[in-house]
């Protein structure tokens, strides 16, 4: 599993940053229950995942920033 990156994500529109975000957390969901029951082999891909679902927030945070802050 390759990372997403940032610049990628960022020319993506609110809905689908919004459904990949629900799609990232439902997969980390399972890969955690697969882990727990060893049957995970890439366990970097738990680590991969959360970065991503990190920078997804992050990007989703800094719109709402900007439509908050640019309405004033």
């Amino acid at each position: 599993m390759k990372p997403r990156l940032a610049r990628y994500l960022r020319e993506l529109t609110d809905e689908e940053l919004h459904r990949i975000l629900q799609e990232s957390t439902e997969t980390l969901a399972r890969l955690r229950v697969q882990h727990s029951l060893s049957q995970l082999q890439d366990t970097a891909s738990l680590k991969i995942l959360r970065k991503d679902i990190a920078r997804i927030k992050t990007i989703i945070a800094e719109r709402q920033r900007a439509k908050e802050y640019g309405n004033q």
